[in-house]
């Protein structure tokens, strides 16, 4: 373990501007709202009878078959945890494995028949969900905090 320093040798921050005091609240809220979410997706999934990990993977070929990394880009998490949930997935007959016409190796991950069905019955429960949750709820600032999201994420992922 590293030694710490006493307090007096500890480097001093930046002034923090008003703007990066709003964006560190905004982040704060982001950690609190996404444990609700995952929450709440965990309890929407077994709906399906799946996790809320597969549901997402799921949820990145239901338009169309793609490679793990793919994925994994799409839902913004690492390609192993993609492929670690994949193989689950196909073990169990909710995906399968295609070839990929433009890569030998990375095989296309697929939604089966089961698959849809799964996501079908999760659906059942969260759109009325979303519905509720969304019915006091101005659509102008939804539609503003999106907007907001992605462009944080957009520069984030610029680096």
């Amino acid at each position: 373990m590293t030694a710490v320093p006493p307090r007096a040798e500890w480097p001093q921050p930046a002034k923090q501007t008003e703007g990066g005091a709003l964006l560190t609240d905004v982040i704060l809220a982001t950690f609190r709202l996404n444990a609700r979410f995952l929450e709440v997706a965990q309890e929407l999934a077994a709906h399906g009878g799946i996790t809320a990990a597969w549901w997402q993977v799921l949820g990145g070929v239901l338009d169309e078959p793609r490679s793990v990394a793919d994925v994994g880009r799409i839902m913004g998490v690492s390609r192993q945890g993609v492929q670690r949930i994949a193989d689950l997935l196909v073990d169990r007959g909710l995906a399968e494995y295609r070839d990929n016409p433009a890569h030998r190796r990375a095989k296309l991950l697929a939604c089966t028949e089961a698959g849809y069905w799964a996501v079908r019955q999760i659906s059942v429960a969260q759109i009325p969900w979303a519905n509720t949750l969304s019915a006091d709820l101005p659509r102008k600032d939804l539609q503003t905090t999106l907007t907001t999201m992605q462009a944080l994420i957009a520069k984030l992922e610029q680096g």
